[in-house]
């Protein structure tokens, strides 16, 4: 509804106004890495890679979610984005526009929650981050009882293996063949190998289908993708095992075909969907419907594959790595089986952490001998034991998450229609009565919700979404940051960036409320929380330019007094604002407000600091990844149909490049990566999060809870810490989890050790020395990275010429 004329005013009239109404120039992106996630997340052709004429579009799609912003409010929004004083989140950069109020919300949310394997995949195609809940109470499917599963895909397909050539392709795309074998290694052995999975697996004349069976052809969409998981799911919960299902993937776009609304990236193509459903038939639904052997997969299990199989085709699809959480609650028999299934089954697509509340950690205080203190000791020897290798699992005090907390979460009620996910977009019927029976198994469960991939967002675990935006305070400075000394702005300076700071929170909160009003498929979830997520990013480089305080210093309470009343304030502002502008809007007050998102996106846009993160390293390379491979694998040769031509561009570049074997179709971009943070001045003040100690860390956790987070409204703070495990052995690992861990909501540990011990293939940041950095920046020709790795002039500013 429109906001009265005296409404707005007084609206309104809690902004200062301090980004004034004059158009300001857009913020230059960070060269190199900076420019490089802009052009691939952000920019579109029309942007001109111009940041001013993102603000542009995102601001003007905003607005007009509802029927009065005024033209003031409008031009505040714009100079903040435009500044980069309020970033929002990748999502809204890559998609605001004024077409934004016939678009679906998914498309603009980061973080979401599914009950079913169906929801959760089209919410990933959509690019949210997904959490879901694996409790054994929340479980209903037995995908044992799937139908009969018959996949067809017609031979006139452009993609259809129909030569020696195409069998190849599908051998490697399928992982049928060994790594590297390329077409002059294919012989007839392997070939007839390949067609004897395709003739198996593949329905290629719907005339041989059974009588009576189920015919659904799936449509080019991410709807019509998630709509044939739905029925599949569905007909798994009736228990239709004795039913054929025959789904036909034969109007699916070619391979490479350009996806409209992902910037014209390229498709994956029918295969992609094709390899998930094979992958469920024989990983899934034929193991749980052996019972030899008494080891039957549980239904926790079947559904954890299945997410998983589904999952690696969004991973590999192009558009966007697929992140999800799997939790599970402490007190379940299988819960050891979980703690292992990443570390021991493969399950490489999720976060995985156990759900604990009290109960857990005063028995583990105790001596107790009974059967639920015995399990408690055992579920925590067995998580940090695994999590010592791995960082996985992690821990979720779940009875300090918001909406548990208060006890909302059992509020919300059963609705037997399927209105629980429904939107103009997509409409769950076949479903309709397993979401129902799901959502009253939840009305009861003991862990009601559970949080987004990155754990900084409280969500119902039937589904639910927050949309994030984050503030750069140090980006409001209304003058370049080297102009004065650290901490030392003059009072002029300061008040106006102290304005903006403020008004940036504001206008941020009031962007993310208009975009609760979005067409949504948990429209009946998103009216009853109204949840918002707002947070800062870049808060060392702001404590260090605003307050002149480094991080040893920021743990001083006494001492930084200043940062962390500011700081208080904010938070202050943002939940007044967010109740306030709901209650104009006519929409529920929102349940929550507050977070400390990861702000992966958004940071690396200008060289931030990440959200609360310290720096991870001083000096690293930024692998990204993106689609595309050549012929067989090779790390030489052709780039094959259908590779993001992102990959040749940079290799011209001089940008290193390696093809991956773990993620199938994936190559990865390494980016020479120096952040603002080591370009401020620091020196040895400058502290990275190897050298933070986990105590330190802890403690910077326990204030941003107080000063930020707060008692009430408030999210959670995403965070990774860091153990080198070559300084801290196991038993003192648990020390530091036991101490720490049930003092702040949530946290995540990673071990840190040479990263070929790792055991991954590549790390997202792989650090390297003075001399390799130099070597690689000198062997980049482009202008922009050459300017961000001018090494020797970072070295000494930091007190240190080793060039």
């Amino acid at each position: 509804m429109p906001l009265a004329d005296d409404q707005a005013d007084f609206s309104l009239a809690r902004l200062d106004g301090a980004f004034g109404e004059q158009k300001l120039p857009g913020r230059k992106l960070d060269r190199g890495m900076g420019e490089a996630v802009g052009r691939r997340t952000v920019f579109r052709p029309g942007d001109a890679e111009d940041f001013a004429r993102v603000a542009d579009r995102v601001a003007a799609g905003n607005t007009a979610l509802v029927d009065h912003v005024s033209a003031f409010e409008r031009a505040q929004l714009r100079n903040a984005i435009a500044t980069g004083a309020l970033l929002t989140s990748g999502r809204h950069l890559q998609h605001g526009d004024a077409e934004q109020p016939g678009r679906n919300m998914e498309v603009f949310t980061n973080c979401a929650t599914a009950i079913t394997s169906f929801a959760k995949f089209y919410l990933l195609l959509n690019g949210s981050g997904v959490g879901r809940a694996y409790d054994d109470e929340l479980c209903a499917v037995d995908w044992g009882q799937a139908p009969t599963l018959l996949l067809h895909l017609s031979p006139e397909h452009p993609d259809f293996p129909r030569d020696r050539s195409g069998l190849h392709r599908f051998g490697v795309e399928m992982q049928l063949l060994p790594w590297g074998m390329g077409p002059e290694d294919f012989d007839g052995a392997a070939e007839a190998q390949v067609r004897a999975v395709l003739d198996a697996g593949v329905l290629t004349d719907l005339a041989q289908a059974p009588a009576g069976a189920v015919h659904h052809r799936i449509a080019d969409s991410r709807e019509g993708w998630a709509k044939a998981v739905e029925i599949l799911e569905a007909m798994a919960f009736r228990r239709q095992a004795d039913r054929t299902l025959v789904l036909d993937l034969s109007i699916i776009r070619r391979a490479g075909s350009p996806i409209a609304g992902m910037q014209g990236r390229p498709a994956s193509g029918p295969i992609s969907l094709l390899r998930g459903l094979m992958n469920i038939r024989r990983h899934v639904i034929e193991p749980a419907r052996d019972d030899s052997g008494g080891s039957r997969l549980q239904p926790w299990e079947q559904a954890l594959l299945v997410d998983h199989h589904l999952s690696v085709e969004v991973q590999v699809g192009g558009a966007r790595r697929a992140a999800r959480m799997a939790t599970k609650s402490w007190r379940d028999p299988g819960v050891l089986g979980f703690v292992r299934s990443k570390s021991e089954g493969g399950l490489w697509t999720a976060n995985h952490s156990v759900m604990v509340d009290r109960t857990f950690w005063s028995l583990l205080e105790g001596s107790g001998q009974g059967d639920l203190a015995v399990h408690a000791r055992a579920v925590f020897d067995e998580v940090t034991r695994c999590a010592y290798v791995n960082g996985e699992p992690g821990f979720i005090n779940g009875d300090l998450l918001e909406d548990h907390r208060t006890g909302t979460a059992w509020a919300k009620p059963v609705h037997e229609d399927g209105r629980d996910f429904a939107s103009q977009r997509y409409q769950a019927d076949a479903a309709a009565d397993l979401l129902a029976e799901l959502s009253r198994r939840a009305s009861r469960a003991r862990f009601p919700v559970t949080t987004n991939p990155c754990g900084e967002i409280t969500l119902h675990v039937t589904g639910g979404y927050c949309v994030i935006a984050d503030f750069a305070p140090a980006l409001a400075c209304p003058v370049g940051l080297g102009d004065f000394a650290p901490g030392q702005p003059t009072d002029e300076v300061a008040g106006l960036w102290d304005a903006r700071v403020a008004d940036s929170v504001r206008l941020g909160v009031r962007f993310l409320l208009r975009a609760n009003r979005m067409d949504a498929l948990y429209a009946e979830e998103v009216a009853r929380t109204n949840r918002i997520g707002i947070g800062p990013t870049g808060l060392h480089e702001w404590a260090w330019v605003r307050f002149g305080l480094s991080f040893r210093d920021l743990l001083d309470e006494e001492r930084a007094a200043p940062f962390w009343r500011m700081l208080e304030e904010l938070s202050g502002i943002a939940k007044a604002e967010a109740n306030a502008y709901a209650a104009e809007l006519g929409t529920t007050r929102p349940v929550t407000v507050t977070t400390v998102k990861p702000a992966g996106t958004t940071s690396k846009l200008f060289g931030l600091t990440e959200g609360a993160h310290l720096p991870a390293r001083r000096q690293y390379l930024r692998w990204v990844q993106f689609r595309g491979t050549r012929d067989a694998g090779a790390e030489s040769g052709n780039w094959l149909e259908g590779t993001d031509p992102l990959l040749p561009e940079y290799e011209q570049r001089g940008y290193p490049v390696r093809t991956l074997r773990s993620f199938p179709g994936m190559s990865i971009v390494g980016f020479p990566t120096v952040s603002l943070i080591q370009r401020l001045g620091l020196g040895d003040a400058l502290v990275t999060a190897p050298e933070a100690s986990p105590a330190e860390q802890y403690q910077w956790l326990r204030l941003l809870e107080r000063h930020w987070i707060g008692a009430e409204q408030g999210n959670q703070v995403s965070y990774t810490l860091k153990i080198y495990t070559d300084q801290t052995d196991l038993a003192a690992f648990r020390d530091i989890v036991l101490r720490e861990q049930p003092l702040v909501r949530c946290c995540s540990i990673l071990p840190s050790r040479p990263d070929n011990e790792l055991g991954y293939e590549y790390l997202p940041e792989e650090e390297v020395s003075a001399a390799r950095f130099a070597a690689i920046a000198d062997g980049i020709h482009d202008e922009a990275a050459q300017e961000v790795v001018d090494w020797a002039h970072l070295q000494c500013a930091s007190g240190a010429c080793p060039i």
